[in-house]
C-alpha cells in the first residue's frame, strides 16, 4: 500500500485532482467530508461539541448549525482549538480505519487541506501539491465560488503560502492554466503512484 498526502491551497483545484485520482482507482479519504460526517445527529462527535458549546450551535431539526459555530469559533482562537480537539481525533481515528480496509496493492489518498498548515506530512510515503499561483486561485474563487475579492484574498492569507507548500512536496501538479492541462498531468503522476506501490517504494 502507498499512502498519499494530497493538499493545495483554496482554489488551487485540488478537489479536481482528488476527483480524477479516484476514478483511475485510488481510494480517496477525504478529511473535509469525515470532518462532516464524525458530527453528524447522533453521534459522539456532536454530542462533545454541544457539551463544549452550548445547544445554540444546533439548527432545529438537530444538526450542527456550522455557521453559528463557524462565527463562535473563528472569532476566538482558544474556542477553535477547542473544537479541533474534538474533531480533529475522530477525522483521524477514521481515516485511519479507512485506509487499514484499502487492499495492500492500492494506492490510498488522503485529501488534506491543512497538511501543510497542520504539518502532517510524516504520516505520508509522500505528498503531492496541486499548485496554482495567487492570481489563479483568487480569479478562481471570485469566478466559481462567488466569493467577494476581500473575502478570498482573506481565506486565502489564513493558508500556508505557496513557497510552504512546495517545500513539502514530492510530486507537483500545476494547475496554473485551463482544465484540459491538468488531466493529463494527474494521469502521469497515477501512473508514478501506481509504479511507486507496485514496486514498494516512495522515495522522493
Amino acid at each position: 500500500m502507498l499512502t498519499v498526502g494530497l493538499t493545495g491551497g483554496i482554489g488551487a483545484g485540488k478537489s479536481e485532482v482528488s476527483r480524477l485520482l479516484a476514478s483511475y482507482g485510488a481510494v480517496v479519504v477525504d478529511a473535509d467530508k469525515i470532518a462532516r460526517e464524525v458530527v453528524e445527529p447522533g453521534t459522539p462527535g456532536l454530542a462533545a461539541v454541544v457539551d463544549a458549546f452550548g445547544p445554540e450551535v444546533l439548527t432545529d431539526d438537530g444538526g450542527l448549525d456550522r455557521p453559528k459555530l463557524g462565527s463562535i469559533v473563528f472569532a476566538d482562537p482558544e474556542r477553535l482549538a477547542t473544537l479541533n480537539g474534538i474533531v480533529h481525533p475522530l477525522v483521524g481515528a477514521r481515516s485511519r480505519e479507512l485506509e487499514q480496509a484499502a487492499r495492500p496493492d492500492d494506492v490510498v489518498v488522503h485529501d488534506v487541506p491543512l497538511l501543510t498548515e497542520n504539518k502532517l506530512q510524516s504520516l505520508y510515503d509522500l505528498v503531492v501539491v496541486v499548485d496554482a499561483s495567487q492570481d489563479t486561485q483568487l480569479a478562481r474563487l471570485v469566478r466559481l465560488r462567488g466569493m467577494a475579492e476581500s473575502e478570498a484574498r482573506s481565506r486565502m492569507t489564513a493558508q500556508a503560502t505557496r513557497e510552504e507548500r512546495l517545500a513539502i512536496a514530492d510530486l507537483v501538479i500545476d494547475n496554473d492554466g485551463p482544465l484540459e492541462k491538468l488531466e493529463p498531468q494527474v494521469r502521469e503522476v497515477w501512473q508514478e503512484l501506481t509504479r511507486r506501490a507496485a514496486s514498494g517504494r516512495a522515495q522522493g
